[in-house]
Formats: C-alpha cells, sequence, structure tokens
C-alpha cells in the first residue's frame, strides 16, 4: 500500500485547500474467502481482493463522507469536489457538527498469525465443513437443515487525519457460523457464531466437528425427552452465552450515545436510556458491563478506532450503576466528555459509527455450582434457540435450546424451550450473583443504513437470576 499512501495525504491536503476543517481518511485493502455448506452441498465460495479509500471532512459545521475504489489523484479530486459542494449546499438542513479535542497518534500495529491464512488451502477449507456435515449425520439425529458458513480475511488499514494522527494496523480475522434445523417429536433450530483475530490455528482450536457433534445429540435428547417448561415465578441461571446477548443488546446498544440522542433512530432503533440517567441504578451490585476492544485475538479487536482514538475499556454498568456511554467524537463533543474510542465503519465504503466491540458482564466470585446449589426450583439456561427486543432495547425476550429442570439444587431433567420475557431494569435488578466461569462469544453486530455488520465479541459468566416470571 506504499504508493496509495500517498493518495490519502493528497487527499487530505486538497479538502483543507478546498476550505475544510478537518479530514479524515481510511485507506483499505482487504483480501479473503468465504465458503457456504447447505445440506452437504457447496452453495458459494470465493476469493475477495478489495481497496478503497473513505473520507469523511467536516466544513463550515457540516459533516461529508464520500468513498470510492479509483485511487488516482484526478479521480479523487473529482469525487471530492462534488461531494464537498453537495455538503456546502445542504448545510441549512443540519444541526452545527463539532468534534471533540482528541490526542494525536502515530502508531503501526499487526495482529499475528501462527498459521498464515494464505498458506491455508481452499480445499483444506471446504474440506472441514464437509466433515462438520459428516460428523452431524453420524449422530444420527435428525438435521435437515444444516447450514455452515466459513470465512476469513486480512485488512490493512491506513488512517490518517489532518490533526496528523497516522495509525496503520493490519489485522487478519476467521469466522464460522452455523444455523441447523433438528427434528423429531418436536422441533428446533439453533444457530450461532465463532470468530476471533489471528490464523488459522484459532479455526483448529475451535474443534468443531466436535463441538457441533456434541450439540446436535444434546438438543436432539431435549427434543425427544426434555419436559414442558414450567411458567411462574421462579430462580433461573443464565450461562455465559444467554449472559453475553443480554449485555450485548440491553446494555451495549442503548448505551451507544448516537442511539441515546436520537440519530439512529430510523436506521436500527433507540434506546430507553437518556444522557440524564448517567450515575442512576439500572441493577443491582452484582452487575457490572464492560465493553473492551483491546482484547488480544478477539472478535471486536482494535487498538485505535476508526477516527484515530485510542482504545479502552469502557465501564458501562459499574455495581449496578450506569457509568458511562459508548461515544465517537461527535457524541463527545455534544455531551462534554471525551471519546472512549467507540467509533467503528466495517469498510472503507461505510461511515464510521458509534459501534460496540467486545462486550461483556464481568465475573463474580462464585462457582456455577453455588449459583445452581441454592435454588430450589429453578431453571437453567445454556443457551438459546431464540431472542428478541424491542427497538428501545427495554422489553426482551429469551427462549432456551439446552436447558434443565433445577431441583433442590442439582440439575435434573431437560426442558423443552423455556421462556424468559422481561424488560431491562427488571432483568439486572434481579441479578444477585455471578459466577467466575467467564466465556466468550463471537457475534455480527448490525447498525447503520445502510446495514454495517461488525465483528464483536459478547458474554461474562453464568448469572443467577431471582424471582423471575418464566412464560
Amino acid at each position: 500500500m506504499g504508493s496509495e499512501f500517498d493518495i490519502a495525504d493528497y487527499a487530505i491536503a486538497y479538502l483543507l485547500r478546498l476550505g475544510a476543517s478537518y479530514v479524515e481518511v481510511r485507506l483499505e485493502h482487504t483480501k479473503g474467502s468465504s465458503y457456504l455448506l447447505k445440506n452437504g452441498i457447496l452453495q458459494g465460495g470465493g476469493i475477495e481482493d478489495k481497496q478503497g479509500l473513505g473520507i469523511r471532512f467536516l466544513a463550515n459545521g457540516s459533516i461529508g463522507f464520500l468513498s470510492t475504489n479509483l485511487l488516482d489523484k484526478e479521480s479523487i479530486k473529482d469525487i471530492i469536489n462534488k461531494s464537498y459542494k453537495l455538503s456546502r449546499a445542504s448545510k441549512h438542513l443540519k444541526e452545527n457538527v463539532t468534534l471533540s479535542a482528541e490526542e494525536v497518534h502515530k502508531q503501526k500495529y499487526n495482529v499475528n498469525q501462527k498459521i498464515r491464512l494464505e498458506n491455508v488451502s481452499s480445499e483444506s477449507k471446504i474440506r472441514l465443513l464437509q466433515d462438520i456435515d459428516k460428523v452431524i449425520l453420524n449422530t444420527k439425529a435428525k438435521v435437515p437443515g444444516r447450514f455452515l458458513s466459513l470465512s476469513d480475511s486480512e485488512t490493512t488499514e491506513y488512517l490518517v487525519t489532518s490533526e496528523g494522527s497516522k495509525i496503520t494496523a493490519n489485522i487478519p480475522r476467521v469466522s464460522f457460523y452455523y444455523f441447523l434445523t433438528i427434528a423429531g417429536k418436536r422441533s428446533l433450530q439453533r444457530y450461532w457464531q465463532y470468530g476471533q483475530t489471528g490464523g488459522w490455528e484459532f479455526v483448529n482450536n475451535w474443534k468443531l466437528p466436535d463441538k457441533l457433534s456434541n450439540e446436535v445429540k444434546i438438543l436432539s435428547k431435549s427434543i425427544e425427552s426434555g419436559i414442558k417448561a414450567p411458567k411462574g415465578i421462579m430462580d433461573v441461571v443464565c450461562c455465559p452465552e444467554i449472559t453475553g446477548i443480554m449485555s450485548h443488546e440491553s446494555v451495549g446498544h442503548p448505551y451507544e450515545a448516537d442511539r441515546i440522542l436520537g440519530r439512529e433512530a430510523a436506521q436500527a432503533g433507540e434506546s430507553f436510556i437518556s444522557i440524564d440517567m448517567l450515575g442512576t441504578r439500572i441493577g443491582s451490585e452484582a452487575v457490572n458491563i464492560v465493553d473492551d476492544p483491546s482484547i488480544a485475538n478477539s472478535n471486536g479487536f482494535y487498538l485505535f478506532d476508526s477516527e484515530g482514538i485510542r482504545a479502552k475499556k469502557k465501564l458501562l454498568i459499574q455495581n449496578g450503576i450506569i457509568n458511562e456511554f459508548l461515544h465517537n467524537r461527535q457524541t463527545a463533543a455534544y455531551t462534554g466528555v471525551k471519546s472512549n474510542g467507540s467509533s467503528r465503519a466495517s469498510d472503507y465504503d461505510k461511515e464510521p459509527i458509534v459501534r460496540m466491540s467486545n462486550t461483556y458482564f464481568m465475573q463474580g466470585n462464585f462457582t456455577e455450582d453455588e449459583l445452581i446449589e441454592d435454588i430450589k426450583d429453578g431453571i437453567y439456561m445454556k443457551n438459546f434457540t431464540e431472542w428478541n427486543i424491542d427497538d428501545k432495547r427495554f422489553n426482551q425476550k429469551y427462549v432456551g435450546a439446552e436447558a434443565y429442570l433445577i431441583k433442590d439444587g442439582k440439575i435434573k431433567a431437560p426442558v423443552f424451550q423455556p421462556v424468559l420475557e422481561i424488560a431491562t431494569p427488571a432483568l439486572w435488578k434481579s441479578v444477585d450473583a455471578a459466577a467466575n466461569n467467564t466465556e466468550h462469544h463471537a457475534g455480527s453486530c448490525g447498525k447503520g443504513e445502510p446495514m454495517q455488520a461488525i465483528p464483536v465479541w459478547l458474554g461474562g459468566p453464568s448469572i443467577r437470576l431471582r424471582k423471575v416470571r418464566m412464560r
């Protein structure tokens, strides 16, 4: 990307000459591959190689964004002229945008690969999907729907701003997604995702054939012999996967400052949270939820965000108190704080917006067994088959996939699809203890218009909810 660096610098210089007060340019080059197996048949696969510029600028209080994959000066000059003219013409439609004052950074970083992605053949990747499909069929369970997807990418990004920040990053990424329909006396659908930054060694570490074979056997047993889910007020133990999706959906999303300020309502929903709720109680003393992009090899890893702000751990809820929101430079300036490095774009042709990274519930000091042994009658929810949450992130629903009855402190019979419906404040106030068995799970978080799917982790430990209503 050496010669293209000059193009990025040229774009900044040209916009400043036009009168822009701030310019930020992201030059990205991504190579990758993806393969899809449906019911044992290869449906698609291919190699991706794309490169382009994303440019954001501030002029006369109006912010503009443009992108192009034409990396020559004349093409860039032409598109900048058109975008700058349009931005100035629409000034009367927009608020006066300001950005928070931030530290300038110059740094290069990369994620190491023990097994380089470029050294793994397409045949090996397809064979892995076929092996997974084969072990699923070998369970003898009825699995009429088997959707398996494997992808990898390596992105080199050069971010430069008119203030002097220059960040170069190289991030390889691997991802696996599955969606299964398991049938029998009843039917159940199950999907989940694996994802990390790094080389092919992580795909090997996931042990996907063993994981999916075991899951199909367990869920098939629940379909055939799981008892009807009890209803009413009871205690529930939610395992890390469910804790993670709860934290992501009912804390991470409503704590995005652009959503709080109403700027995402048309694209991705609203928030029941308001700026003046900082410092108020939303949960019990046992609830501590963070967002941290700096975790090595995590799915949502980065050291600098798409505005060149250093990544940091954000404590969103501390001991049940709303402590911090997710900010970019625009929302930070609007609310009188500093950005906490939460600006992300999925590709060079998407504008950076406020996003999560790795959002999780912090672990406690109990073992999972200790959470269970103190319950007389309750439900143990290992994972889920379905979840729903409203646009404001207030009312939510989780339907268990693998779940069990708890009786007198012991795990008993499998339970078929228990349903928890609860409002966000009631959820977090019902938590009385967290275990020490933290897990992180991968996700692809959606937000924006056009839609941006961003890699994230979500997770935490098992948590115990007291006296919640099962439907």
